[in-house]
């Protein structure tokens, strides 16, 4: 299915995603997918990211102090960012994924200028209640269509104020219940086959390696940079994924 030369660019790229993800907490898909939608199409490139998100996102979901109390903080959102998927894997052949991903990359790029600028926006316990559902939704619906987990998810876990290994945990588990339930779109309309389980399987060895180094180098930084870190790293995401569809 693919040659020598796709491979090694598949390999290195979920090496350095799992970097990325190893340091911030997240980047695994976007980083993959921005590279990957470069060489590949959209739909093979979100297959392949499937096992490598899944294992690596359920390490950083569940090996910590702080799972119950992540979990009974977000359950809400949480559930409307699964269920919603269906509906942005119905919308993935209907839509200008150039468009939507310029979207996308516009706002990861906004969302960062403003946190790096020390603007940035929070949620009181009251009005969780009805932005957790809404904004799981819509962050579900997203995910279906790009494969992208993190705007709008990020940014309310950002925004309701969760510590540093709170937040990450709590971020594992919206890209965990987000991969299986793309999983689940994608084999519904018939964009994900063996031989794609097969190659997404051999990525998630460079995944680990790379996550492993990351997580490294996280222990090493102070609570600010690394929220410094986090929101550069989203800032130059969301460019590349402007870039990439432009380009494409």
């Amino acid at each position: 299915m693919f040659d020598v030369f796709t491979i090694c660019i598949i390999l290195a790229t979920f090496l350095l995603a799992g970097a990325v993800k190893g340091v911030t907490g997240l980047g695994l898909p976007t980083v993959s997918l921005a590279i990957l939608a470069v060489a590949i199409d959209m739909p093979t490139a979100m297959a392949l990211l499937l096992i490598p998100s899944v294992v690596t996102n359920l390490w950083q979901a569940f090996i910590g102090e702080r799972t119950k109390e992540a979990l009974l903080r977000i359950w809400p959102f949480l559930l409307m960012a699964t269920v919603m998927v269906w509906l942005g894997g119905l919308l993935l052949s209907q839509v200008d994924l150039a468009l939507l991903s310029m979207l996308l990359g516009g706002l990861l790029i906004a969302y960062s200028v403003v946190n790096l600028a020390g603007f940035g926006f929070t949620l009181s316990r009251q009005q969780e209640v009805w932005a957790g559902p809404l904004l799981g939704a819509l962050n579900g619906i997203l995910t279906g269509m790009t494969g992208s987990f993190v705007i709008p998810g990020v940014m309310y876990l950002q925004a309701i104020g969760l510590t540093r290994d709170v937040l990450i945990q709590a971020m594992g588990m919206l890209f965990t219940a987000s991969t299986i339930a793309l999983a689940v779109s994608l084999q519904g309309n018939d964009l994900l086959s063996a031989e794609l389980g097969m190659y997404s399987a051999l990525a998630l060895i460079p995944a680990i390696i790379g996550m492993v180094l990351g997580q490294k180098v996280r222990k090493r930084l102070s609570e600010q940079l690394f929220k410094r870190l986090l929101f550069a790293s989203l800032l130059l995401l969301g460019a590349y994924i402007i870039m990439s569809a432009v380009t494409r």
